[in-house]
């Protein structure tokens, strides 16, 4: 979180602010396609500051994802040779053309396995979601799959935040802050050997 420190500590300037809901839908939105710094750095001390409201909360943050989600694939779709120099530029080229190999073969072999890779990236923290967004767009998958398989994985990172929050409080925000990366990882180790069990070994 080093490289982002300056962004993480301005999220969490924003969670405080009256017009905090405001912030948490913008930066979810634009969390999605571009924003390297993932909701839940406001969500937290939100959820913590009114607790009855967390999934409240969680709910809103993943409207606008999916909203964000969408604007991703759209540009991806319509716009990407466009801005394919200024993309270049953001150093974002790279991993978006390496998303859209992975699920353009996937499309190729089967859909279940590129459904799959979807909900993976969406759990995932700060940066694959947006690069498979574009590449959702560019590859054209269509687009209700595409949406509930994003919905799927981002509503399950923000609804389990808002219960680990609403049982225990700060003690979750706490043992969540400390040991999130082993938390994020062994999920998607989970989901992984899930999909290799039901694809390769079954």
């Amino acid at each position: 979180m080093r490289l982002f420190a300056g962004l993480y500590a301005r999220a969490l300037s924003w969670a405080r602010d009256r017009r905090a809901l405001y912030y948490l839908s913008g930066l979810s939105f634009v969390e999605a396609f571009i924003f390297p710094i993932p909701p839940e750095v406001m969500l937290a001390p939100m959820m913590l500051g009114k607790r009855h409201k967390a999934f409240f909360f969680a709910n809103i943050s993943l409207l606008f994802s999916l909203l964000g989600a969408l604007v991703g694939y759209v540009l991806g779709h319509w716009a990407f040779h466009a801005l394919r120099p200024a993309l270049d530029a953001l150093h974002l080229l790279t991993p978006i053309e390496q998303g859209v190999a992975v699920l353009s073969k996937q499309m190729v072999e089967h859909h279940w396995g590129m459904f799959g890779v979807l909900i993976l990236a969406a759990l995932q923290p700060v940066v694959p979601m947006k690069f498979v967004t574009w590449a959702c767009g560019i590859i054209g998958v269509p687009i209700l799959p595409f949406l509930a398989c994003i919905g799927l994985g981002r509503g399950k990172r923000v609804w389990l935040l808002a219960l680990l929050i609403r049982l225990f409080g700060e003690r979750a925000e706490r043992i969540l802050h400390k040991y999130v990366e082993w938390i994020g990882w062994t999920a998607l180790l989970a989901l992984a050997l899930l999909l290799v069990w039901w694809f390769v070994l079954r």
